[in-house]
């Protein structure tokens, strides 16, 4: 009797430890090594030639700063995440915006951030993936090309979403999942063929498929999503992953392979010629997929929908009603 009550006791001392370890592991898994990506965007920005590599974020930062100048709004606290080298700061006016706040991992890069004449700015070393912002403090958060490299991204949008404002607007791009397909490809095909099996020489990428989901799930409200695609010609393979390294997203992945040997390289190099270069041109092309969202904190004077069973026409009738003009018989 006694010998049970002690393995009774036993079994429920595990139970209690399992369920107590499953509270404090953490909820997302980490793929990348964000101190690898620190490096990486040090090392770049201390390039005597790193501007010659900014214009690809320098055009997707143009077109994202256009959208907040769509929101006919003056926004007195905002926050650019993972701000780089500015590629956004540069175009954002005084006139929308009064006081913007800087992060990003790497000092050297935030070092190098300028703003438009007449705008306030604070610069904060912080890793995107501990944001500390105070609650309900910012009216505004955006951030170009930073976030695909977020281990927990529903947490990062969850506490982007704790620091707005009701009726606060978080508007981002990232690199979508079709991003640099041309490149993986060949890189698959040409380990496969060399030895036998593949390693991921390319980081994953988000799909937009997902993107809406981990915005519902942060609280986000209003959501707008679209994708828009950049087609880079370069001469070679090898020009495309250079650029890669002086832009600073080269693979940051904890499963990352240490070397790829020369011999691979170049039946990658030939495979991607094959597979991706137009006729009748040189070089080959990269496609960088750009996913814009846009998401708003839900706040009180926002446009809220009816409740069900309030409607008063049927879906059914629609094709009548058009035929009408848009008129509506309320008799029927």
């Amino acid at each position: 009797m006694l010998k049970n009550i002690a393995k009774l006791s036993t079994l429920k001392i595990k139970c209690d430890l399992r369920a107590f370890s499953s509270l404090t592991q953490p909820t997302h898994q980490s793929i990348f090594d964000r101190n690898a990506k620190r490096l990486q965007k040090e090392r770049a920005a201390l390039s005597e030639d790193v501007g010659l590599y900014d214009y690809l974020k320098e055009e997707v930062g143009f077109r994202l700063a256009d959208r907040v100048f769509d929101i006919k709004r003056e926004f007195k606290a905002a926050a650019d995440i993972g701000c780089s080298r500015g590629y956004l700061s540069k175009h954002i006016l005084a006139e929308s915006v009064e006081h913007l706040t800087l992060t990003d991992i790497s000092a050297t890069m935030l070092e190098q951030a300028q703003g438009t004449p007449g705008l306030k700015m604070h610069k904060i070393v912080i890793d995107e993936e501990n944001l500390n912002f105070e609650e309900n403090s910012l009216d505004l958060v955006i951030s170009s090309l930073s976030l695909h490299w977020v281990n927990d991204l529903q947490g990062c949008f969850a506490k982007i979403k704790r620091s707005l404002k009701p009726d606060g607007v978080f508007i981002a791009s990232m690199f979508g999942g079709d991003t640099l397909y041309e490149l993986r490809s060949s890189l698959q095909l040409a380990e496969l063929e060399r030895k036998g099996g593949i390693s991921p020489h390319i980081s994953p990428f988000t799909q937009i498929s997902d993107i809406g989901s981990l915005l519902n799930r942060a609280g986000f409200t209003m959501l707008t999503i679209d994708t828009d695609e950049l087609v880079i010609g370069y001469p070679s393979m090898f020009e495309l992953m250079w650029d890669l390294k002086g832009m600073a997203e080269n693979n940051a992945a904890f499963n990352r392979p240490a070397h790829l040997n020369r011999e691979t390289m170049l039946a990658a190099s030939a495979i991607y010629q094959e597979l991706y270069a137009k006729p009748n041109e040189s070089g080959v092309p990269a496609t960088f997929q750009i996913i814009y969202f846009v998401g708003w904190k839900p706040g009180p004077n926002q446009p809220q929908p009816l409740q069900r069973g309030t409607g008063e026409v049927s879906l059914k009738d629609l094709g009548k009603i058009i035929e009408k003009g848009g008129k509506v018989d309320s008799q029927t």
